[in-house]
């Protein structure tokens, strides 16, 4: 018997300037819904998700994702990965990404929701040819409780590992426990309650989309707090913190926005669910 709860496998190519899947699996509970086609550019979007609903004591999930070269491919959730109590242990999920020279992909879940009493760790893992490129965005957000207050989870703990032609060039690691840390100091939230990221790496990155991206989100008038950095690589990072999902979704999918619409002549399409 498989130790995963849910197991998901999804390997990607290029047919004549379409991408579609050259090996799909997945098991337990977890799946992936029918590719969709937004456009006729050939990039392709999968929606995954979770039937159970959410994630409880002991969970495991596991994804891997290939894409080769000349594959296109959004990857999304169908709704918000909700962590209820795990009173034992704690929820667990990891993902591997290999992409190959000349692939692009786009991970772009919906928040994560941490309720009361909740332990959860993450861990993603990408491997990148020179000439890939990869776009990765995740939302926390505290989830309700009896009592009101907002941090009421245990942990929350986020780690991205990128490795480019085996080197590793981005680790991102955020660990947020309330109970033993200043939770709203400074280093922490610094009296927000919801925080966002996004990582980029790719070849077309220069000064002048830096500068374009720092200042659309200072142009949204919302408040936050943000920072944008410089990857030792074509790349950035961006994080924000604020008081609600809605603002930092508003400035991620302008920060998208602008990438496509300099790199690619394009705009992106939407991914509602609702």
């Amino acid at each position: 018997m498989t130790q995963w709860t849910g197991e998901l496998s999804l390997d990607l190519e290029d047919r004549k300037g379409k991408t579609v899947a050259k090996n799909v699996y997945f098991q337990g509970a977890f799946k992936v819904m029918r590719p969709i086609y937004h456009d006729d550019t050939g990039k392709v979007c999968y929606y995954l998700l979770n039937p159970g609903g959410g994630y409880l004591d002991g969970d495991r999930y596991r994804m891997n994702i290939t894409a080769d070269a000349g594959a296109k491919v959004t990857l999304t959730t169908q709704s918000a990965t909700k962590v209820y109590k795990t009173p034992k242990g704690h929820a667990y999920q990891e993902t591997e990404i290999v992409l190959k020279n000349g692939s692009y992909l786009e991970f772009l879940p919906d928040p994560l929701i941490a309720y009361e009493n909740a332990h959860y760790r993450q861990r993603n893992t990408v491997r990148m040819e020179t000439g890939a490129v990869f776009l990765y965005t995740d939302i926390l957000t505290p989830g309700w409780s009896p009592s009101g207050k907002k941090f009421t989870y245990h942990t929350v703990q986020l780690i991205n590992e990128i490795y480019v032609e085996g080197e590793l060039v981005v680790f991102d690691h955020i660990k947020l426990s309330p109970e033993k840390q200043n939770i709203l100091g400074l280093g922490f939230m610094e009296g927000y309650s919801h925080i966002g990221s996004m990582i980029v790496v790719g070849g077309q990155t220069d000064s002048e989309l830096l500068n374009v991206l720092y200042e659309s989100i200072r142009s949204q008038g919302a408040d936050v707090k943000f920072g944008l950095s410089q990857l030792i690589i074509p790349g950035f990072s961006i994080r924000i913190l604020a008081n609600s999902t809605q603002v930092i979704e508003r400035i991620i999918a302008a920060c998208h926005r602008l990438i496509h619409e300099r790199w690619y002549g394009t705009t992106p399409n939407s991914l509602r669910k609702y």
